[in-house]
């Protein structure tokens, strides 16, 4: 089964999995998450409003799909963390040119990601989490960058529960329509990107002061 083909047929897969037995649904959830992380192809504004859905039908329970997502997507997270410390970013980007088409990922992604990370610094690993596009590959600068795995772990997972909350709320929200979610979705990552903007304004305000108060007392 290719890519595409399994992005089609997740829905079904997974509810097959709900209707076999709750826990099955659970680790499908899990396991799909976890393959989101290392696919991006393969939507999680897809996966957690559907578990979202079946919260609504009584097949699921709230707070182990929650907890189902924010498990795989974290498990999903360390592979991109441990090859962003164990290769360097030249090799990784040679490696994008030759093969990133099957998995969806370009050289101008990383270095979008690097860029990110270089400007707003470790907290990225955190709202780096509730950007589409972003948020898988904020693991590799993390690791180039040898930011130390605990806070790495610790800021991910912080991210990645709002991320799954967000969406499975969303799910259960809209019942039927929980494929639209990306719609309703994308408003809150533009906000998100904007409330990063301002916090690294408001940062560069903030330096800008103190350095011209200093200059100011040393006349």
């Amino acid at each position: 089964m290719g890519l595409n083909e399994l992005v089609i047929q997740l829905p079904e897969l997974i509810g097959k999995a709900v209707e076999a037995n709750q826990w099955i649904g659970y680790c499908a959830i899990l396991v799909a998450m976890f393959l989101e992380n290392l696919f991006p192809p393969i939507p999680s504004e897809l996966i957690m409003p559907l578990g979202g859905f079946y919260v609504q039908q009584g097949q699921l329970h709230f707070f182990p799909v929650v907890l189902a997502g924010l498990v795989g997507t974290v498990l999903g997270a360390f592979p991109w963390y441990g090859l962003g410390r164990l290769v360097n970013e030249e090799r990784i980007e040679g490696w994008l040119k030759r093969h990133g088409r099957w998995i969806g990922i370009g050289p101008e992604d990383l270095a979008r990601s690097r860029r990110w990370f270089m400007r707003y610094g470790k907290a990225l690993v955190f709202w780096g989490r509730l950007v589409p596009g972003i948020r898988t590959l904020i693991s590799v600068p993390a690791g180039v960058e040898l930011m130390p795995f605990i806070p790495f772990l610790v800021w991910t997972t912080a991210g990645s529960l709002i991320w799954t909350l967000l969406l499975t709320c969303a799910g259960l929200l809209l019942g039927n329509s929980y494929s639209n979610v990306e719609l309703w979705i994308d408003p809150v990552s533009k906000a998100i990107k904007v409330i990063l903007l301002l916090g690294l304004l408001s940062g560069a305000i903030w330096l800008a002061l103190r350095l011209w108060k200093s200059a100011d007392k040393n006349i």
